[in-house]
């Protein structure tokens, strides 16, 4: 009984209790009689709902929002439709994926009553039958899915139930709205399967990762290479700022290669290449009595200091 409707009966009933006792018997039960009459009749409708009426055993009207009036005893109340978007959660345990792999799903779905006549008379209890129907259709979206895609299209799937269950129920006066899948749950030892397996595949991509770059670094030193053919002075000062930038720090003790010795001074070492070529240099060494370069037989020059005449 609505606020309305039972403030009307308590002022009725009093009213008539008062006026029974103190004026007229009679015309006190005739308010009282009333005052029941209001009670069974004069019914209220908040705005999301939907009274569905009959008359009879027919159907007579689907009343809105406001205060309305039945018949009593002719007419009947049978439902009372809630408009508003209810959730219904939902999961299947233990199904089977279509690679055979169990998994557990929980889903929840968002729905609303769109007919109040078709939810009332066309299925007995509505809510119960959603939850199988949707129960049922995530069994059957698991069985016709492989569980890689199950883990990553969740929309895909969602979107896909939510079309299936929609197909189901719109006979029944009901529209879904989304479904959301909220967790799939796989076994243990398959996690760990899972997780092997993706570092195996991050590994394998990080190595080509490397691989492209070792090529790219390679591809550079022969441009370098090529240039400093070119221009040996350029490979002077190169080396020379490699010993700048490894003499940075005080106390330090470095060895260098001879040939790194020899890149410092590469006019002397030329010059000694191309005497050696001309035949003007026999022997373990050759002096040049002018700038008194030593010149060794082995294919690496080195530097000496002046020799006095």
């Amino acid at each position: 009984m609505n606020p309305i409707t039972a403030f009307l009966v308590f002022v009725l009933v009093v009213g008539g209790t008062v006026v029974g006792y103190r004026e007229n018997l009679y015309f006190g039960i005739a308010l009282i009689a009333v005052a029941l009459i209001v009670a069974t009749s004069l019914k209220m409708a908040n705005v999301w709902q939907k009274f569905v009426i009959l008359r009879m055993g027919k159907l007579q009207s689907v009343k809105g929002a406001g205060m309305f009036a039945i018949i009593p005893v002719l007419d009947s109340v049978v439902a009372v439709i809630d408009g508003r978007i209810q959730t219904t959660a939902f999961n299947a345990e233990q199904a089977l994926t279509k690679d055979t792999v169990p998994v557990n799903v929980d889903a929840i779905i968002f729905w609303h009553v769109h007919d109040a006549e078709k939810a009332a008379l066309a299925i007995t209890n509505y809510r119960e039958a959603i939850d199988r129907v949707a129960q049922t259709s995530l069994r059957e979206m698991i069985g016709s899915s492989m569980l890689a895609a199950l883990l990553s299209d969740r929309k895909d799937a969602d979107e896909q139930l939510k079309v299936e269950i929609g197909q189901k129920t719109a006979p029944w006066g009901i529209s879904v709205s989304s479904v959301e899948i909220r967790d799939v749950a796989i076994p243990v030892a398959l996690q760990d399967a899972m997780s092997r397996q993706a570092q195996a595949e991050r590994e394998k991509q990080a190595r080509v990762i490397l691989g492209s770059a070792e090529a790219a670094i390679a591809g550079k030193f022969v441009e370098a290479a090529a240039i400093y053919a070119g221009h040996p002075w350029a490979l002077q000062l190169r080396a020379m700022n490699i010993i700048y930038e490894t003499t940075k720090e005080r106390g330090a003790t470095i060895l260098m290669p001879t040939s790194m010795v020899d890149s410092l001074n590469p006019s002397a070492a030329t010059l000694a290449l191309a005497l050696a070529g001309n035949g003007a240099l026999d022997g373990k060494n050759a002096l040049e009595a002018g700038n008194g370069v030593v010149v060794p037989s082995s294919p690496r020059p080195q530097i000496a200091a002046p020799v006095a005449a």
